[in-house]
């Protein structure tokens, strides 16, 4: 009896597992977003919507429709996942002008209003990818302008600017003025190129491991559209790749690297003594500190020692240290990991960091040569 019960118990166990396995993937992921994003993103929708309601009543309220629906779905959008490419700004309004043309028309050259509303949405779809704004509110606005009623069909055209046009265009100006003010990077722009040396080479931390190149290889292959900025997405998979390598290295930190004995200079003292030092210690940059308490103040490099192009050898007459120094610079913290500083000493640009403590006093300073023998040294 056990014998033959044991198959079916198994089987029934493998059933039950890929049956909870299959429900599961109905399930999505937890939503990320801080209590404080979400409040952000109730408090934008019921701003937007009410103040778009308002205008829209008083401008329109007496010879059409002023209001609808779809702008609901569109404030989800703008304000709940504003980093999305569905809702950027040609997203919103194209997608939206897009789908109300397709449905007014469809409305009128199709008698049923059943296949009209199907037709109106799919050509809308494949107008909107072609176009490069899909806007999923847009398919509600596409049946709207065919089930909308008399009022909709007696506007005619006239629908597309009064009132999609209208509602899109408010929804997006408060979106864009709340978001920005909220401290939302809207629209949601990429982050700015890393200075280079005005070459078509890629950042040194991109010439290895993970690359755009891969990133793209990989999303043509899956042919899926994301709902994901595919420079969000790069920056995610980067920092994933950063805390990996920092599980390697992060137990080595910049006070154990540094140079102590650092040879700095004053802002007030010549620019002839800043070059002395330079080229005597034969470096490429100075700190400048404060007289007394060596606070970091800025930093002077060789090229800002020469008028215009330091190829030429022009040097830039004697005056003091301070006209010119460079005053905005990164630091770095003692007990901070050096795996932190590969960014911006490799794509940044940054040939030194100095370290400092919390009153901004020098502890000393770290090279591309420090980081690189740290790094091989491990």
């Amino acid at each position: 009896m056990s014998s033959r019960t044991s198959p079916l118990l198994a089987l029934a166990g493998e059933v039950r597992l890929r049956w909870r396995g299959w429900l599961a993937a109905f399930v999505p992921m937890p939503v990320a977003a801080s209590s404080r994003e979400r409040f952000k993103s109730c408090l934008g929708a019921i701003f937007a919507l009410a103040c778009t309601e308002w205008i829209s009543r008083h401008m329109l309220g007496g010879h059409n429709p002023w209001f609808i629906a779809p702008m609901g779905a569109s404030a989800v959008l703008l304000f709940a996942v504003p980093s999305s490419p569905l809702a950027q700004p040609w997203s919103v309004i194209g997608g939206n002008l897009l789908a109300a043309l397709v449905g007014v028309t469809c409305a009128r050259w199709i008698p049923d209003p059943g296949l009209a509303a199907a037709v109106a949405v799919a050509l809308a779809i494949g107008l909107m990818f072609h176009l490069h704004c899909v806007h999923p509110p847009a398919g509600a606005v596409a049946i709207t302008a065919v089930f909308g009623g008399p009022a909709v069909a007696k506007l005619g055209y006239a629908f597309v600017l009064f009132p999609v046009a209208l509602n899109s265009m408010l929804m997006l100006l408060i979106a864009l003025s709340f978001n920005n003010l909220t401290g939302r990077r809207y629209p949601h722009r990429p982050p700015p190129p890393v200075a280079g040396h005005g070459t078509s080479d890629p950042p040194p931390g991109q010439r290895v491991g993970f690359t755009r190149a891969d990133l793209d290889e990989v999303l043509a292959a899956r042919g899926e559209f994301l709902d994901v900025d595919r420079d969000d997405l790069e920056e995610i998979l980067v920092a994933a790749e950063l805390r990996a390598f920092g599980r390697r290295f992060g137990d080595v930190r910049c006070g154990d690297i540094m140079s102590r004995d650092v040879v700095a200079v004053h802002a007030d003292q010549r620019i002839g003594e800043a070059w002395t030092l330079l080229t005597r210690h034969r470096l490429q940059a100075l700190p400048v500190v404060s007289p007394r308490q060596r606070r970091l103040v800025g930093l002077v490099a060789l090229p800002d020692l020469f008028v215009g192009d330091p190829a030429k050898g022009q040097r830039r007459p004697d005056g003091l240290v301070r006209d010119a120094m460079l005053t905005e610079l990164p630091t770095a913290r003692a007990d901070q990991p050096i795996v932190e500083l590969a960014g911006a000493m490799s794509d940044g640009g940054w040939h030194l960091m100095p370290v400092v403590d919390e009153q901004r006093r020098l502890l000393g300073l770290i090279t591309q040569s420090d980081l690189l023998a740290a790094l091989l040294k491990r």
